[in-house]
């Protein structure tokens, strides 16, 4: 079987390469140890106190919670990671003006946890399939992942126009990683996480992207209401949902969204054309030629 494990010393090319060709990659030391571990030291007590989920599918020997960017002030790098980012660029930018963030969850695997149905995470949305790639996901173990402990589990080749075909054609593979490696599968493969048959639970965080004119799984703007996403950095507000998707997709009054993080306006506000610029120009011809029939229709 062809090596999906990556390091940083490695061609970001290459990883997106091997990522469009089987669906999944795995960027070893893609972050420091040393930055995992405050992220898990800061999530812990929220592990503690959220209760498991309710339902087969989320897991009932499972906890979930979401909002990370707001419950470790070092999750802000695990979401702009340059090498990250740049593998969401190639995978999704064909389909869309910008890429946005769909959700940083945490996940905790306890021991009796059942293997996860296999999945594909596309299939929250409604769209044309095998075509369009909807969505990027990022799985950073906080402890170890293993066999044993519940790793996920990802069907290689079983992304694309393979989405369609009922039966994958090959076994899964156990994504076995380690604190500060990054497990990076495509919306279109089949994926899930496997049983904890091991005596501690297995935790992890996933960071997934997704086209910018798509409603993401997590509702970023109730997530980050304006009184927090104005503290972000530009970039990663943009990422959260505070940017227009051109043409005017997402804005408030006409406006970014960013607007607001000076508050509710009091006065009125002008709408504000946000175009790409293919647009822009088309918008400039017609304006020109419109002028121009009116210039005529005065001399006339």
């Amino acid at each position: 079987m062809a090596n999906h494990s990556f390091s940083r010393r490695d061609s970001a090319g290459t990883a997106a390469q091997r990522l469009a060709d089987d669906g999944y990659v795995l960027l070893r030391g893609a972050a420091p140890p040393a930055e995992i571990a405050a992220i898990a030291a800061d999530l812990a007590p929220r592990f503690v106190a959220t209760p498991f989920c309710s339902g087969g599918f989320y897991g009932a020997r499972t906890k979930r919670f979401g909002r990370l960017l707001i419950r470790s002030p070092h999750m802000a790098n695990l979401v702009m990671h340059p090498g990250i980012l740049a593998l969401a660029e190639a995978a999704l930018g064909p389909w869309c003006e910008r890429i946005q963030l769909n959700l940083t969850q945490a996940i905790e695997l306890h021991p009796g946890a059942l293997a996860q149905f296999p999945h594909r995470d596309q299939d929250m949305w409604q769209g044309s399939l095998g075509e369009v790639e909807y969505l990027l996901n990022v799985m950073w173990p906080l402890t170890e992942f293993t066999a044993e402990n519940g790793a996920t589990m990802i069907w290689p080749a079983s992304h694309g126009v393979e989405a369609l075909i009922e039966e994958p054609r090959e076994q899964p593979v156990v994504a076995g990683a380690e604190p500060g490696d990054a497990i990076v599968f495509l919306g279109s493969t089949l994926h899930g996480a496997g049983a904890n048959l091991s005596a501690m639970p297995r935790r992890g965080i996933i960071v997934s992207y997704c086209l910018g004119w798509l409603k993401p799984y997590e509702n970023q703007w109730l997530a980050y209401p304006p009184d927090i996403a104005r503290h972000f950095p530009p970039e990663l507000a943009a990422l959260a949902g505070y940017a227009q998707h051109r043409p005017n997709l997402g804005n408030f009054e006409g406006q970014c969204p960013s607007v607001l993080f000076g508050g509710y306006p009091d006065e009125p506000l002008a709408a504000i054309d946000a175009l790409r610029p293919d647009q822009q120009a088309l918008l400039a011809d017609h304006v020109a030629a419109q002028r121009v029939a009116v210039d005529g229709a005065r001399r006339a």
